[in-house]
């Protein structure tokens, strides 16, 4: 699956269960690099989700943001489209 495909469905599933979340658009002069592709947060805990193919490799410094947010109580973590389905059942139930 595209990275664009999967982030579609995350999105979708997202909306769908009425999570705040927010897709972060890098790459202009004015955002911050190696920020997770969405910000979200879920029953009461941020969560910064940074989104992958099965098969991409998260950068160096997308891993250090992950590490901070982890860091400062938050949940960071790569989310690739073969964890989808346990990642719902983790975080939803």
């Amino acid at each position: 699956m595209r990275e664009s495909a999967f982030q579609k469905k995350v999105i979708k599933f997202l909306k769908d269960k009425e999570v705040w979340h927010v897709k972060y658009w890098a790459g202009s002069q004015y955002t911050k690099e190696g920020i997770p592709d969405i910000l979200a947060c879920i029953d009461g805990k941020f969560h910064g989700i940074e989104l992958k193919t099965d098969v991409g490799t998260a950068s160096k410094l997308q891993l250090y943001n992950i590490r901070k947010i982890k860091d400062s109580g938050g949940e960071g973590y790569v989310l690739r489209p073969k964890d989808f389905e346990s990642w719902k059942v983790r975080w939803f139930g």
